[in-house]
C-alpha cells in the first residue's frame, strides 16, 4: 500500500474525518453568528456537505435529526430545479418549503455550490429555525399550511454574490421579528461559506482535484457497515403500535418493520388519517425521526450519510397523519414526528428480545409564549400598549429508562436540543419563569427509572396579558414502561389560579396568573422490585421520588432522608413476589 497516494485507504479515511471536521466547523460557525435562541443557544439547525447528485457524504455532529435527515434529502430538490449545470459561483439558493425542506415554515434550509479553478466540486447546506415566520405563529391552531406564515418555494437569495434584496425586504415586512429572522438568513448563508472554504483548502491540502473517489469510499464503506449491523438482527416482521394524545382526538402510529439482508423497511400503514390542526407530518419528516430510531439501536456507530441511510426505507399512505400532502397544516409537525423513534424501538424490541429503550417523552414540551398587540384572544385593550414580544425556549420531560441504566432527567430526546438558560429569554421580554425543578416521583418505576421530567412556572412582569402557544403531547396517553417498568406520569399544564389548560392550541395567560407546565417523565424498565434498594434510597436522598413511592412502587420502607427500614423493606418485598 502506497501511502503517500492521494487516494490510498488510509489518507482516504485521514480525508473522510477531515470533511467530518469541516461540516461540524460550518455548524458551530452558525451557532456563533445565529440570532434567534433556537439556533444561538439550543442548536437546532443542521450542516452539511453533499456530492454533485446531492447525496449527503458527511453531517455534522450538531443538530437535530429532523434537520439533518430531512436536509439530506432537500437538496436533490434543489438540484431538480437549479441543475448543477446551472449554478454559478456565488449564488446561494433556499427554501422553508414543509414538503421539500424540513416540514414546516419555520425551519430555512439554504444550498450553497462551492467552486475550486473554476469548477463546481460540492455543495454546502445548512438548515434553522427562526423564531417567526408570520401568520399564526407557532401554533398547531391553524387549518392549511397558508395560515402558518410566509411560504417561500426553492428560489435563489443572492445571484452570483449579490443577495435579492427584495426577497430580504419580504421577508421582513412579513415577520413579527425581521431583525431575528433576517440576521438567520444571512447566518446560514455565512456558515455554508465557511464550509466552502474549509473544503476546498482540506482539497488543496490532501491534492485532489474533485471528491468522486473520496464520495464513493464514504458511501460504500457505510452502506457496508450498516448492512452488516443489520444481519445481526433476527430477521423477519415486527408490527407495533403507539396511540398519543393529538388534537382533538387520539392518534394511532402503526408501524410495520420488515428486517431483511438488504436492509430495513417500515411501512406506517394502518396510521390514523390527517388531522385539522397543525400536527400533520411531511413524509420528509417522517423519514428523518424513524431512520434515526433504527440507527440509535441497529447502528448507531456508522456515520449518517447517503449511504448509511440508503438501507433503512421509510414508506407512509398519502394522506396519513405521517404523509400529510400540502396545504395541510404542518407548523407542530415535531408533536407527532418526534415519537417515531419510540415506534420504531416498540419494533426493534421483538426483534432483539429486549435492549431497548423504554418510551420516553419525546416530544418537546417548549416554552412558546407572545405579547403585544393583537397577540391574545381577549380584550384589545388590554394589550394596545403591550411590549410586543415572541420567544421560544426549548424544555424537555424525561427519557425512558435505558438497558442496564435510568433514563435521563429532563432531556431533548430524539431530537437532541439543548435547553435554553431561562436569563436568555428574560433579558429580551418580560416573561419570567418563577419556578424550574425536576417533577418528583414523574419517572416510571422499575429496575430502571424512567427519567424525570420537570415543572416550570412562568408568568409576565407586563401590564397585560401574554399568549402560550401549547403544543404538548403524552398528557391523555403518558411514556409507556417496557417488561414491567411502569409507565411515566402524563404532562399536565395549568393555571395557578386552577384552570386546566389544553396541551395544544394558542391560549390566554392574564397578567395576574402563571401557568404551570408539568412535563411527562419517562416509562420504567423491568421490575421495580429487583431495583436495589441502596438505588431506591439514593433517588429519596436526591428528591427524585418521595418516601411514599418508594414504599408503593419499589416495595422500600425509606425516610425522606434516606435512612432504609431494613426489615420492613423484606417484608415488603416478600410480599409483592407472593
Amino acid at each position: 500500500m502506497n501511502i503517500n497516494d492521494p487516494l490510498s485507504p488510509i489518507r482516504l479515511q485521514l480525508m473522510w474525518d477531515r470533511l467530518i471536521a469541516v461540516v461540524e466547523e460550518q455548524a458551530l460557525a452558525l451557532i456563533r453568528t445565529g440570532f434567534s435562541t433556537s439556533t444561538r443557544e439550543a442548536g437546532d439547525l443542521s450542516a452539511g456537505v453533499f456530492d454533485l447528485d446531492g447525496a449527503m457524504l458527511a453531517q455534522a455532529v450538531t443538530g437535530t435529526p429532523g434537520h439533518i435527515n430531512s436536509m439530506a434529502r432537500a437538496v436533490r430538490h434543489f438540484l431538480d430545479k437549479f441543475p448543477a449545470t446551472t449554478m454559478k459561483e456565488g449564488d446561494i439558493f433556499l427554501t422553508n418549503d414543509p414538503w421539500k425542506g424540513t416540514g414546516h415554515l419555520h425551519d430555512f434550509t439554504f444550498v450553497t455550490p462551492t467552486f475550486r479553478r473554476g469548477k463546481m466540486v460540492a455543495l454546502f447546506a445548512s438548515t434553522c429555525h427562526v423564531v417567526d415566520i408570520g401568520g399564526r405563529g407557532m401554533t398547531t391552531d391553524a387549518r392549511s399550511v397558508f395560515e402558518e406564515g410566509l411560504y417561500i418555494p426553492l428560489m435563489r437569495f443572492a445571484h452570483g454574490g449579490k443577495v435579492d434584496q427584495t426577497l430580504v425586504d419580504i421577508v421582513s415586512a412579513n415577520v413579527r421579528e425581521p431583525v431575528q429572522v433576517v440576521g438567520d438568513l444571512y447566518s446560514l448563508a455565512t456558515c455554508n461559506e465557511i464550509g466552502c472554504r474549509r473544503l476546498i483548502e482540506m482539497m488543496d491540502e490532501f491534492a485532489i482535484d474533485d471528491l468522486g473517489r473520496l464520495g464513493k469510499h464514504i458511501l460504500e464503506k457505510s452502506k457496508q457497515a450498516s448492512l452488516e449491523a443489520i444481519g445481526k438482527i433476527k430477521p423477519g416482521e415486527y408490527t407495533f403500535s403507539m396511540r398519543i394524545d393529538g388534537y382533538d382526538k387520539p392518534i394511532d402510529l402503526v408501524a410495520t418493520m420488515k428486517i431483511g439482508p438488504t436492509g430495513i423497511d417500515v411501512d406506517f400503514a394502518g396510521t390514523s388519517g390527517v388531522s385539522a390542526y397543525g400536527i400533520n407530518v411531511p413524509v420528509c419528516y417522517t423519514e428523518a425521526y424513524s431512520s434515526f430510531g433504527v440507527k440509535c439501536i441497529v447502528a448507531p456507530k456508522v456515520p449518517n450519510n447517503e449511504g448509511s441511510l440508503s438501507v433503512i426505507r421509510i414508506t407512509a399512505p398519502e394522506d396519513t397523519i405521517l404523509n400529510a400532502k400540502k396545504p395541510a397544516p404542518v407548523a407542530a409537525r415535531h408533536v407527532t414526528g418526534q415519537m417515531l423513534p419510540d415506534v420504531m424501538f416498540g419494533c426493534l424490541h421483538q426483534a432483539l428480545g429486549g435492549q431497548v429503550p423504554a418510551e420516553g417523552t419525546s416530544c418537546l414540551w417548549n416554552l412558546f409564549a407572545l405579547g403585544g398587540p393583537g397577540a391574545t384572544d381577549g380584550d384589545p385593550a388590554e394589550t394596545v400598549h403591550a411590549q410586543q414580544f415572541s420567544v421560544m425556549s426549548f424544555h424537555a420531560g424525561g427519557t425512558g429508562a435505558r438497558p442496564g441504566r435510568d433514563g435521563l432527567s429532563a432531556t431533548a430526546f430524539p431530537s437532541g436540543v439543548r435547553n435554553v438558560p431561562i436569563e436568555v429569554n428574560e433579558a429580551v421580554s418580560p416573561i419570567v419563569v418563577w419556578k424550574k425543578e425536576y417533577r418528583q416521583d414523574s419517572g416510571g418505576a422499575g429496575e430502571f427509572r424512567g427519567g424525570l421530567g420537570q415543572i416550570m412556572e412562568v408568568g409576565t412582569l407586563d401590564k397585560a396579558p401574554f399568549a402560550l402557544s401549547a403544543y404538548y403531547d403524552r398528557i391523555d396517553h403518558p411514556p409507556r414502561g417496557r417488561d414491567g417498568g411502569h409507565d411515566g406520569i402524563a404532562g399536565r399544564v395549568t393555571l395557578s389560579s386552577g384552570k386546566v389548560l389544553r396541551g395544544k392550541g394558542l391560549q390566554t395567560v392574564s397578567q395576574k396568573d402563571r401557568v404551570i407546565i408539568a412535563m411527562p417523565g419517562g416509562g420504567g424498565l423491568g421490575d421495580p422490585r429487583k431495583r436495589p434498594v441502596a438505588a431506591v434510597a439514593d433517588d429519596v436522598r436526591q428528591g427524585f421520588i418521595s418516601a411514599e413511592a418508594a414504599r408503593r412502587e419499589y416495595g422500600v420502607a425509606v425516610t425522606d432522608d434516606g435512612r432504609v427500614d431494613e426489615g420492613e423493606t423484606a417484608r415488603l418485598r416478600a410480599v409483592a413476589a407472593e
